[in-house]
């Protein structure tokens, strides 16, 4: 029997994360060369690649946040496209060999890292220093939207986590507030908050309406914006994000500090202590916002979109007019 060969079965999901651009793109070419059946394009995606050889199916995408996922049914044909990933893998770290054996033996959420890239899961080793971002009151009625970043080197990342950051999501209003002071003395001039006001908010939608374009690029509008502004504090080759559109708009949106970066844009980036530290602080800002406007108003705004923002809205018209929900 040919040890050689793998029994057709159902390929395990263990995704291989390649952050060096050239790796990539050579990947890529090696990955024509073998003449997939058909590609398409998919939203968030590089590229998928269909490869099918008797009862074997195999689907290969590159994501924009550089995971590298096989998907199927394979057997010798899931071995010679391996061969061809590790072959070049193993050209670019020649200090960490790796073999198709050692991935396929790997289980799936543990797989074979090594400093810059890693096969298995999407591991939380983004080279120190660099930064992470996001946002708050992006779905919310009253209140700005806020987009914050920070600048983490190793030390700085560890009194966070001592002192218990993790996703806002997570915590109290009272403890974001409490934490974000915290942050922002450890951080000590590397965070930022981009903050928009309901009138300033609206002004860009309607712009980048106008342009074809939707939230998802008035975000990326804002990430790059506290990127771009860190970076003329504190030099990094690595930012961090939550997955929540094509990596391009951000990157499309970044000057010329920003378009040197690796940008890593992941579902749940908030396990990141950079990025659950930024989402701290764009809470707090949102509630310091909402807090401002209840105060001019009078009234106890709710945050969300909730039926219960409508009373509120209806009161502020009655008082001071339609216009005035736009401020």
């Amino acid at each position: 029997m040919d040890k050689s060969r793998i029994p057709i079965q159902e390929i395990k999901v263990k995704p291989i994360f390649l952050k060096d651009p050239e790796l990539k793109r050579q990947i890529r070419e090696k990955l024509k060369e073998l003449k997939p059946t058909n590609s398409r394009e998919e939203q968030s995606c590089d590229y998928s690649y269909r490869f099918e050889v008797g009862e074997e199916r195999i689907t290969v995408k590159q994501y924009t946040n550089g995971k590298l996922q096989f998907q199927g049914v394979g057997g010798n044909l899931y071995r010679n496209i391996l061969d061809a990933v590790i072959t070049l893998y193993n050209s670019r770290h020649s200090d960490t060999k790796r073999s198709v054996d050692d991935y396929i033996k790997s289980e799936p959420e543990e797989g074979l890292t090594s400093g810059k890239e890693s096969f298995g899961k999407l591991h939380e080793e983004i080279p120190f220093p660099h930064i992470g971002t996001d946002e708050s009151g992006k779905g919310d009625y009253f209140g700005p939207m806020v987009v914050a970043g920070v600048w983490l080197d190793e030390s700085a990342a560890a009194r966070l986590e001592a002192t218990g950051v993790k996703d806002s999501k997570l915590l109290s209003d009272n403890r974001c507030q409490d934490l974000a002071a915290e942050i922002r003395m450890v951080c000590n001039g590397k965070s930022v908050e981009v903050e928009l006001p309901p009138e300033r908010y609206n002004e860009l939608y309607d712009q980048f309406k106008k342009e074809g374009k939707n939230l998802n690029h008035l975000l990326a509008w804002g990430h790059a914006r506290a990127i771009e502004s860190l970076l003329e504090k504190s030099a990094c080759s690595y930012a961090v994000a939550d997955q929540f559109g094509n990596e391009r708009f951000i990157l499309s949106k970044l000057m010329e500090k920003g378009k040197k970066l690796q940008l890593i844009q992941t579902p749940k980036a908030e396990r990141y202590t950079s990025v659950a530290a930024a989402s701290i602080l764009a809470r707090d800002r949102f509630l310091s916002g909402i807090e401002k406007l209840s105060r001019a108003y009078g009234i106890v705004l709710p945050k969300g979109a909730s039926d219960r923002v409508i009373q509120p809205a209806l009161d502020i018209i009655m008082k001071r007019g339609v216009d005035e929900l736009k401020k």
